[in-house]
């Protein structure tokens, strides 16, 4: 392994999201909006214009500070998507979502560069990458030119085979290699505004999950704001022997864990739930 230096440059809880600064020394959330057919837990739920507006809606009204729209499902074993067709199911609804609520912050969960940049001029402000720019080597170039925030997550290969590079010998101290990598070179084109998610459910066995969280605090050294996307995931509902759709309570105990350890955004499909979660938590604090 190379001998990746840990970012210098002081901590500052604010992101520029096209002008709008957002502080995120406080927890915020963020309400998840899939357009796929086939995502774990609400896969083809919302196909309709206006069930999309009203569900959006909603979850600004719950709270929500950031909307993130993902148009390729990146679950285990996902079928791919063309770039084409992501574009087609994306950009109209973004479209749509900034006529009827026009101060939205949306995020645009996506892996590819085009993707990425065709959602930015439709209006989108933060890119949000599963593979902090591995599969598209123009993804941190392009993020760092359009000038906003981005997301990088932990994860090996690409979604449909990353179950099967689930091997670490010390997982924490991997990721935090793999993130100070990509820290640099994301620095190396000037972009300032990043945001590291561990993956959790991506590359990592149950267990692996839960020694994640447990450690969650240990990646405060990269001195970055950090988002936890726990939500619904297996790692809930295979240790609880339920289902996604039970998943809710378990999703609010790790979710309030994940605040615990340094967590400062909560990417979750339940607005309502994870913003009690941040209000209690703040009065603890």
């Amino acid at each position: 392994m190379k001998n990746y230096q840990l970012p210098t440059t002081n901590h500052q809880p604010v992101i520029n999201c096209k002008g709008q600064l957002i502080d995120l020394s406080q927890p915020k959330v963020m309400g998840i909006l899939n357009l796929t057919p086939n995502s774990f837990y609400d896969g083809g739920k919302y196909t309709d214009k206006i069930e999309i507006v009203n569900r959006v809606g909603k979850m600004l009204q719950d709270g929500a500070t950031f909307i993130d729209i993902g148009a390729y499902s990146s679950k285990p074993n996902a079928e791919f998507v063309s770039e084409e067709e992501e574009l087609t199911r994306l950009l109209p609804i973004i479209e749509l979502l900034i006529e009827n609520f026009p101060d939205i912050l949306i995020s645009v969960d996506t892996f590819r560069s085009q993707v990425a940049k065709r959602a930015i001029q439709k209006g989108a402000v933060i890119v949000n990458d599963i593979s902090a720019g591995k599969l598209d080597e123009k993804m941190i170039e392009t993020v760092a030119k359009l000038q906003v925030p981005y997301i990088m997550m932990h994860m090996k290969g690409n979604p449909q085979m990353m179950q099967s590079l689930a091997e670490y010998e010390d997982i924490t101290k991997e990721m935090i290699y793999y993130f100070s990598e990509r820290i640099n070179v994301a620095r190396s084109f000037g972009l300032n505004d990043i945001i590291i998610d561990p993956g959790f459910g991506f590359a990592k066995t149950l267990e692996q999950n839960y020694e994640v969280l447990q450690k969650l605090d240990l990646f405060s050294m990269l001195e970055l704001p950090l988002l936890a996307g726990i939500s619904r995931k297996s790692m809930i509902y295979k240790t609880l022997e339920n289902s996604p759709e039970e998943a809710l309570n378990g999703t609010t105990v790790l979710n309030t864990i994940a605040l615990q350890k340094g967590a400062k955004i909560l990417r979750v499909h339940d607005v309502k739930e994870a913003m009690e979660c941040v209000i209690l938590f703040k009065k603890l604090n």
